[in-house]
C-alpha cells in the first residue's frame, strides 16, 4: 500500500487543466475537422462519395458532426487540403443544426444559466442508457471519471437509479428492444430532466443508420 502511495505521490497532479489550460493530447487523436470550401475544384464529390456515413455534402461543403464517425478517410482522399482533422476535442452542441460544420465553426452549447444554473449548476446527476451500442461511447463515458478527467471535480456524477438523476445520456442507435427501456428510464427521471444524446450512433444513427434495427431516440423524448 506505502509503495502504491509513493508512486502516485511520485506521478503528481495529473488532472487535466479543463477548460481554462491547455489539454495534451495523443497525436493519432481525431477531432473536429477544418474546412476550407475555397479548396475543393468545381465539381468533386470524392470526400463525399468514401464517406461511410453519408456525413458530408459537397458543393458547398458541409460536413453533419452527428453523423460523422471522425475516421481519416475523406481528409486521405482529399488531395487539395479541404478538409482536415484538427485536435479540437470541443463538440458539444445545444441543437441537432447546429452540428452541421460548414465554412463558420460549429456553434458549441454555452454554459448553463438561469433557472437551469440554479437547479444543475452545483450538482448534475446523470443515468446512462446503453440502447444497443457498441460499448465505444460507453468506453469514452467510463473514463471521464478517471484522474486525467475527473469530471466529478464539475459536479457530474453518474448515479445507478434515474430516480436519483436529473437527466439521461443515451448512446447507441437505440434497438426495438430497448425503446421501452428508455422510455420508462426517461420516465422515471423526475422533472425537471434533460436529455443528451452521446454519439454519433445516438444522434443520427451513425454506422446503423439504414439498418431496419435502428429506430432512433422516440420523438416524446426531448433531446
Amino acid at each position: 500500500m506505502m509503495r502504491r502511495l509513493w508512486e502516485r505521490l511520485r506521478q503528481g497532479y495529473r488532472t487535466i487543466d479543463f477548460p481554462t489550460g491547455h489539454s495534451e493530447l495523443p497525436a493519432p487523436f481525431r477531432g473536429r475537422p477544418r474546412l476550407n470550401p475555397s479548396q475543393c475544384p468545381s465539381g468533386c464529390r470524392a470526400c463525399a462519395d468514401v464517406c461511410p456515413t453519408n456525413a458530408i455534402k459537397a458543393q458547398p461543403l458541409q460536413i453533419d458532426l452527428g453523423a460523422c464517425l471522425f475516421c481519416p478517410a475523406c481528409s486521405e482522399v482529399c488531395a487539395n487540403g479541404a478538409i482536415a482533422l484538427s485536435q479540437d476535442f470541443r463538440l458539444a452542441t445545444s441543437t441537432r443544426e447546429d452540428l452541421l460544420l460548414s465554412a463558420s465553426d460549429v456553434k458549441l452549447a454555452r454554459r448553463i444559466e438561469g433557472k437551469l444554473c440554479k437547479l444543475f449548476g452545483r450538482s448534475l446527476k446523470l443515468r446512462q442508457v446503453s440502447a444497443g451500442g457498441c460499448n465505444a461511447c460507453e468506453a469514452d463515458l467510463n473514463v471521464t471519471g478517471i484522474v486525467v478527467f475527473d469530471i466529478g471535480r464539475f459536479g457530474i456524477q453518474f448515479v445507478a437509479s434515474p430516480r436519483h438523476a436529473d437527466g439521461i445520456v443515451v448512446t447507441g442507435p437505440v434497438t426495438p428492444n430497448m425503446v421501452l427501456a428508455l422510455r420508462e428510464t426517461y420516465a422515471a427521471v423526475p422533472a425537471p430532466k434533460l436529455v443528451v444524446a452521446l454519439g454519433a450512433c445516438a444522434i443520427s444513427g451513425g454506422s446503423f443508420a439504414d439498418s431496419p434495427n435502428k429506430t432512433g431516440i422516440p420523438a416524446d423524448i426531448p433531446v
